[in-house]
């Protein structure tokens, strides 16, 4: 059995404490960033195959669990591609609970995902 290697870190993000837990399964990345303390809305985000060239690939996200909102495929998107694409095109699958959905805290919750790489 192969051990799952998983980090975890807490920040603070625009005053709102921010939770982000980074799982590494073989097939694919699991990612919680809640700033709720919960799982929330589960999004998966997958690299499109037919797509040959990382640098242009296209992502499909799909919300497996949760409330289907606009903003939500925008921001897995943002948070989640460079994740896929480090990991050798795995698919990621994101809990995502914000308060602050905002630019700059969507770039600074990228940066807490870094810092737990397990990919």
């Amino acid at each position: 059995m192969p051990l799952i290697r998983s980090k975890q870190t807490e920040k603070s993000i625009n005053g709102i404490s921010t939770q982000v837990v980074c799982t590494e399964f073989s097939n694919y990345i699991f990612i919680v960033l809640t700033q709720y303390g919960k799982i929330g809305t589960l999004v998966s985000v997958t690299p499109d195959s037919r797509s040959g060239d990382i640098s242009t690939s296209m992502f499909t996200t799909k919300v497996l669990l949760g409330k289907e909102e606009a903003l939500t495929h925008v921001c897995a998107k943002n948070l989640a591609t460079f994740v896929s694409q480090e990991a050798g095109n795995r698919p990621v699958l994101l809990g995502l609970a914000l308060k602050d959905s905002s630019i700059e805290a969507i770039k600074a919750m990228k940066d807490v995902i870094k810092s737990c790489q397990v990919w």
